[in-house]
Formats: C-alpha cells, structure tokens, sequence
C-alpha cells in the first residue's frame, strides 16, 4: 500500500430528497484507517454521493500519492470519467444550455482531482462488500439521527476487514431485497440488553411491552454501535 490511498464512500437520502447522509472510510499509506461522514437536513441521494467523495478527497494532500475509491453510485463514476469533460468544456452547462445538476459539487470535485492519480471503481451496493457495507452503515445511521462512532486508528486494530473486496454470495442473490440480512437483532427490555439471531426470537421477548427498544444489526460493528448509542456497555 506504498502511497496509495483507499477510499469506499456511499450516500442516502431518506426520501429523495429529505434527510441524508454519506459516509467514508479512508486507508491511508501509513496503514491507518479514518471513518467520516456528514449529515445534511434536506438533500438527495446523488447529491450525498458525491458529498461522501469530496471530504473523502479532500484528506489527501499530496499530488503524488495514489488514490483508488470504491463507490456503488454510477452517476459519480460515470460524472468523474465521462461526463465531467464535456461539462467543464461547455462551461457546466448540459447539451440543453442549462446547469448541470449539482454543479456546485461537480465544480469541488473537479478542482480536488486535479493533478491526482485517481482510479474509481464501481462496486455493488448490499453484496456483502465490507467497505461499502460499513459505508452504507455510517451513511443510515447519521440520516436517521443516530449517533455514529467514527473508528481512527490502525488498520491491525479494525474490525472490518476493509481490502476484502470479496461478496457473499447470499447478499448478492437478494440485494434487490429491501430487507438486508440481519446480523442480530437486539433488544432492550426492561434495562436488560437481549441479542438474538433471528426476528421472530426478538418479535416474542418485545411484542404488546411498552417502552422497548429494538433493532436490526447487519454486521458486528453496526451491533456495537447500537449498544452505544442505547448507552449500554456489555
């Protein structure tokens, strides 16, 4: 990973457009890792997209390092390798004289690649991949106004492990499925934390009680972020 950076991003609008969020994870040369993320009041999900790509890029300093950036939205693969030289030459304007959608970022993103050695990388969205996994994890919390721990540390000490570009091939048979596969489900009852594996154990220890809280895990790290953000420490 000499000089190389690696960056997975991903954004979400809930409601398109309504409250979004994006989310980061940087690998830097020295082989540590950097979660970001942002969260904007009303937006869209192309436009939290590109928000993710802009404060990923804007950690990287140095003109010679190389980036390489993993990212499950088309539009801003297509908009950074294609559509962005005939913008720039017609003034950010679209073939039917207007302004091209998002210019404002558009513009960010185009001063922020310059004289870098970027390669981008599409990958798809719910199949399993860790990096765009722990992406979309940052980027759903923080639109749903759940607090979110950002990891900073070493790549050894990561739970996730990030360079797998590997799929599980049971996501991506169902990743048309809304319903992403569950890791937990955990439950507080009562002031006492219960984990289970599958909906209906949970559905049975939460249902017709009155002052619970429940919710779906899909990975180890999104577990241990709900524990803290119930404010639970076992």
């Amino acid at each position: 990973m000499k000089n190389e950076i690696i960056i997975f991003t991903d954004g979400a609008s809930k409601g398109n457009p309504g409250p979004g969020a994006f989310g980061a994870v940087i690998v830097m040369p020295e082989e540590k890792v950097i979660e970001i993320g942002g969260f904007e009041k009303n937006t869209t999900n192309n436009r939290m997209e590109l928000s993710g790509a802009l404060a990923a890029l804007d950690k990287v300093t140095k003109k010679e390092e190389e980036v390489t950036i993993y990212t499950d939205s088309k539009y801003l693969i297509n908009g950074m390798t294609a559509w962005i030289y005939g913008w720039q030459k017609n003034g950010w304007k679209t073939k039917e004289k207007k302004d091209v959608l998002n210019k404002d970022l558009w513009e960010k993103l185009a001063q922020l690649v310059s004289g870098k050695k970027i390669k981008w990388h599409y990958v798809g969205g719910h199949v399993g991949i860790a990096g765009n996994e722990r992406c979309d994890e940052i980027a759903d919390a923080l639109a749903t106004g759940q607090k979110v721990v950002f990891y900073h540390g070493p790549l050894s000490d990561y739970r996730i492990n990030i360079l797998d570009l590997g799929h599980n091939d049971v996501k991506k048979e169902t990743k048309s499925n809304k319903n992403t596969k569950a890791y937990s489900y955990l439950s507080l009852v009562d002031g006492k934390l219960h984990i289970d594996k599958t909906w209906s154990e949970c559905e049975k220890r939460v249902k017709g009680k009155k002052g619970v809280k429940y919710q779906k895990a899909i990975s180890q790290y999104h577990e241990e972020e709900i524990k803290s953000n119930w404010g639970v420490n076992e």
